[in-house]
């Protein structure tokens, strides 16, 4: 591999996070105070067991492994597309996991969601309320209403964007699905790696303590420090866009992104992934991985269909005739019916 790679696909947590090359002075961000950013990504606790397995079990293509180090040396985001169930969105758990760059910022996309919902949440009307509380107890301690804060979390993209000393993984997952306006709107917060906050702007505008702030992060209750209402990087996030390739993307937006495009895997990587899901299984998957690339040369598979029927044949512990009948079963085409067997 290139001397600038850090990530390597194999699986084994490491801290060559550190090792990573200087950014280009174009992309070289200076935001402080500085955050020490959680250092754990193979820290089983904080993450779900799903999410934990995916990372360990990825297998990741010496394509993928190249161009996750090209998004990381250039502090660019990386878009992966791919058909459903290539791992799209696994990638960025096992990048965190080997790296050790903390739990995922996931941010799920819909066709509502703007960009403000992954910069931060702000409630008026808890504000509202606390205001109706104090005034109704003046000789009572009461959160004051102006302390704006209070009702205010940062978002995955906000919390990304929060100057850490190493990098956090956000995962903006299925962004094909978002309204029309959204890739835009992420093209600036992107390109400048900082974004504000109008009502902390506005409430520490004439504060004496120089107007800081201590604000919620997504996934954890401990506040961090938010000068003047303003967030900018000092390690630029490893940005994973996830898109099943439902539409077309602004020029403007795809120049700014590295670009990963994930096929089916083959047999040999099938049988890889296989192996690191369910061990030896693998030894007796044969017949079923090759059910498997037969039906998927007709119509779109996901993976996650042989996984299934893997573990649900080996579990049932059935002949072969039943076991292939099953599994034929388990594994239909996505979308419409395929083959005129009703799956």
């Amino acid at each position: 591999m290139p001397p600038w790679s850090v990530y390597t696909g194999t699986r084994e947590p490491h801290d060559d996070i550190d090792t990573l090359p200087p950014p280009p002075p174009w992309r070289d961000f200076d935001g402080g105070p500085t955050l020490s950013a959680p250092q754990d990504g193979d820290d089983e606790a904080a993450v779900s067991p799903d999410r934990v397995h995916r990372a360990k079990t990825y297998v990741a293509t010496d394509e993928s492994v190249q161009l996750v180090n090209a998004a990381l040396v250039l502090r660019r985001p990386l878009l992966v597309t791919g058909p459903p169930g290539t791992g799209k969105s696994s990638l960025a758990y096992a990048v965190a996991r080997e790296l050790r760059l903390g739990p995922v910022l996931r941010w799920n996309i819909t066709s509502r969601t703007a960009l403000a919902d992954g910069l931060y949440q702000y409630d008026p009307l808890s504000r509202l309320y606390a205001a109706r509380q104090a005034a109704a107890r003046p000789d009572e301690v009461v959160p004051a209403a102006d302390d704006v804060e209070d009702h205010l979390r940062l978002g995955p993209l906000g919390t990304a964007l929060l100057p850490y000393d190493r990098p956090r993984v956000l995962l903006i997952d299925e962004i094909d699905k978002s309204d029309l306006d959204l890739p835009n709107d992420l093209l600036n917060v992107l390109e400048e790696g900082q974004y504000e906050i109008p009502e902390l702007l506005r409430a520490t505008r004439h504060a004496p303590d120089g107007g800081t702030a201590e604000v919620l992060a997504d996934g954890s209750d401990t506040p961090v420090t938010v000068g003047r209402g303003r967030v900018r990087c000092r390690a630029f996030p490893f940005v994973v866009l996830t898109s099943n390739g439902e539409r077309e993307f602004p020029p403007a937006f795809l120049r700014r992104c590295v670009r990963l495009e994930l096929r089916r895997p083959g047999r040999e990587q099938l049988v890889d992934i296989v192996r690191a899901h369910l061990g030896s299984a693998a030894d007796e998957a044969g017949p079923v991985i090759e059910r498997f690339l037969k039906r998927a040369s007709g119509g779109e598979l996901a993976t996650d269909h042989l996984l299934n029927a893997l573990y649900l044949t080996g579990v049932a512990g059935l002949d072969a005739a039943s076991r292939d009948a099953l599994a034929e079963r388990l594994m239909p085409h996505l979308g419409a019916a395929a083959d005129g067997d009703g799956l």
